[in-house]
């Protein structure tokens, strides 16, 4: 309650200069943001630059790698020949010609390449085969014609009539 009361006539009193706590509410916010980090005018300036050079660092980084992903997406919409992205053929604009794809990732799409050229030979299609279940093939393809003849005994009745 005291605060309260202390607040509501201490405030008004003090702008008239009364009660000259202005000075010290002036010295504990300094202006100054160097003096607020603790630094001289010449290190807050050096700190500042080292901030924004840091930041341009950073951003040339992700911009780079940004191209690089665009262009390992171009490189697979090539191989499965897929529609070109505008947005990739921007950001490796954006990045220049000096982009290449990453040597973990070209080595990624290597191996999947050679798994698929695998699978697609005729050799790869005989060991589907091998791996197959016969049994269940069969019984598979023995409900699938029992639902067509019903389906279509279905249809003929609604015709029929």
């Amino acid at each position: 309650m005291a605060f309260l009361i202390k607040s509501m006539i201490g405030n008004p009193l003090s702008g008239i200069g009364l009660g000259g706590g202005g000075d010290k509410e002036e010295e504990a916010a300094p202006t100054d943001p160097a003096k607020a980090a603790g630094m001289t005018r010449e290190e807050y300036e050096e700190y500042q630059k080292q901030v924004v050079e840091e930041k341009m660092e950073r951003d040339a980084d992700f911009l780079h790698k940004k191209a690089e992903r665009a262009t390992l997406r171009v490189c697979l919409r090539e191989k499965y020949r897929l529609p070109k992205s505008e947005q990739d053929d921007n950001m490796i604009e954006i990045a220049g010609d000096d982009v290449d794809v990453p040597e973990e990732l070209l080595k990624m799409v290597d191996e999947d390449a050679t798994e698929e050229e695998g699978k697609d030979s005729i050799m790869g299609q005989f060991q589907n085969l091998q791996n197959m279940d016969m049994d269940q093939l069969k019984e598979k393809a023995s409900a699938t014609v029992t639902e067509l003849k019903s389906k279509a005994e279905e249809k003929c009745s609604v015709i029929l009539t």
